[in-house]
């Protein structure tokens, strides 16, 4: 079965999920914005980033890709690509206009969820 890739509004890669370098970067970045201290703190930020590390699959990205209008979410698309993704799940508008992606689903959250759960 495909490596399932799952992207919220400030993606986060979930399930058995797959991280590449950039999505990586990118995750550590957006869990250390002070937005985010009414939810979580920021230690336990840290500490679920980290876990999500351990239990991720690295994947080394095969193919660049140009898809999003917005070109900031195009290492999402190359993510789940490289790491022929089961589905990306999003809140970001910029990826959900193109559902499906080469085949790919792409889901709201809540639809993630009943999908997973059927």
């Amino acid at each position: 079965m495909p490596t399932p890739v799952v992207l919220c509004k400030q993606p986060w890669i979930a399930v058995k999920g797959a991280l590449s370098i950039e999505v990586a970067a990118e995750l550590n970045e957006v869990m250390d914005r002070d937005k985010f201290d009414r939810y979580l703190p920021r230690k336990k930020r840290k500490e679920l980033l980290s876990a999500l590390v351990q239990e991720s699959i690295f994947i080394e990205v095969s193919e660049r890709i140009q898809a999003c209008r917005d070109p900031k979410e195009d290492k999402f698309l190359e993510l789940a690509v490289s790491s022929q993704a089961a589905c990306i799940v999003s809140s970001d508008d910029d990826l959900l206009v193109l559902n499906p992606f080469l085949g790919i689903p792409i889901m709201k959250p809540s639809e993630f969820l009943s999908w997973v759960t059927v």
